[in-house]
């Protein structure tokens, strides 16, 4: 062998031997942390959602770290991420816009409810059969001043019902909620649907609902930040709603699994009977979540033009002084990046998935 061709592969074999040195040297990526604020429970319904995306990987996948605290009702949710204790409210969207004229600025960038969701609800065995049949009832709410309030009261006016004319009382959720619903503490509820699915899961309690007539299709809650926080952590931000989106397709092909992980979000027991109540409930409820169709591209997707019903809606009825507009609400930003990848092939990974 010539000396040149031996220099030539002594070269060769060493910048080889940088290469792989420099590549192991190099360090992992980091993973950021998101910090969630919640406006509902651990045993809220929705929280399906980020239960399933921790506990299946999602987020690990996507180098995120993502922390859930509880603030107990939608409003201090968003007062907290719009004051700069939290990076993202997920609760629903009404504070956004009684607090936009005061200064507060939240975006919503991905829902997780294709509908909208709250309700006026009694038992299906009540002597309450139309709305004028409300008046002089009490009825139960999770907490006081909660957006069903709203709600109930602009669904009972159209039956010419006032404030007034029925009373409120908090009764949170749960066990407590359904004993207060059937020992006849309160008459009905205006109460988010998703909780009323989950008393028909696991109690067998069945409702006659009444929907506000305009809202009803309005997707109302999703994940929301500041415009600050939208902007300095994007990339955080489209990996997080790619994590969800995943989430959304595997609770609706796999539910036994996604079960699981709800069980384990909450730190239950995962015992046979939980389980099998917490997939009836995913089962019977897959049109109050993202991806009930899987192979949508779309998930997460908040309609602007509900929006701008639900915001006009707001203002006819006084509850903000001026007309908030859509676009200063919600935004897509993220849905492209968030179904980037072949959902196809996904749904089959998820479905396999134990």
């Amino acid at each position: 062998m010539s000396r040149t061709r031996a220099f030539a592969r002594t070269m060769i074999a060493g910048a080889a031997a940088l290469a792989a040195c420099t590549w192991s040297l190099s360090p992992a990526r980091a993973d950021d942390t998101i910090n969630v604020v919640s406006g509902a429970t651990p045993a809220a319904f929705f929280e399906v959602l980020g239960d399933v995306a921790e506990y299946a990987g999602f987020y690990k996948e996507e180098h995120l770290v993502v922390n859930k605290d509880y603030a107990g009702n939608p409003g201090n949710a968003t007062q907290l991420v719009a004051s700069g204790k939290g990076d993202v409210s997920t609760a629903t969207l009404e504070p956004i816009f009684y607090g936009y004229d005061k200064g507060l600025r939240l975006t919503a960038f991905f829902s997780r409810d294709p509908g909208y969701e709250w309700v006026v609800a009694v038992l299906d065995t009540s002597p309450i059969k139309t709305l004028a049949d409300f008046k002089g009832k009490t009825i139960g709410e999770i907490s006081l001043g909660d957006p069903s309030e709203m709600v109930a009261t602009q669904t009972l006016l159209n039956a010419g019902l006032k404030k007034g004319d029925y009373s409120f009382i908090p009764i949170g959720v749960g066990s407590a909620a359904v004993a207060a619903m059937t020992s006849g503490k309160v008459d009905a509820v205006a109460f988010p649907y998703p909780e009323l699915a989950i008393d028909t899961a696991v109690t067998g309690l069945k409702f006659r609902y009444f929907w506000h007539p305009i809202l009803k299709d309005v997707p109302d809650v999703g994940y929301a930040a500041t415009p600050d926080t939208i902007k300095n952590k994007a990339d955080a931000l489209k990996r997080f709603c790619r994590a969800n989106a995943k989430a959304a397709i595997l609770i609706r092909v796999n539910p036994q699994l996604a079960a699981q992980y709800f069980l384990k979000g909450e730190g239950v027991q995962a015992t046979p009977e939980a389980l099998a109540g917490e997939t009836k409930l995913l089962e019977t409820a897959y049109d109050q979540l993202p991806g009930v169709d899987p192979t949508s591209t779309m998930i997460g997707y908040i309609p602007p033009k509900g929006i701008e019903a639900l915001g006009s809606f707001l203002y006819q009825n006084g509850y903000t002084p001026n007309v908030v507009p859509a676009s200063a609400v919600v935004n897509d930003d993220f849905i492209q990046y968030a179904n980037d990848f072949d959902h196809k092939a996904f749904i089959a990974q998820a479905k396999a998935m134990k």
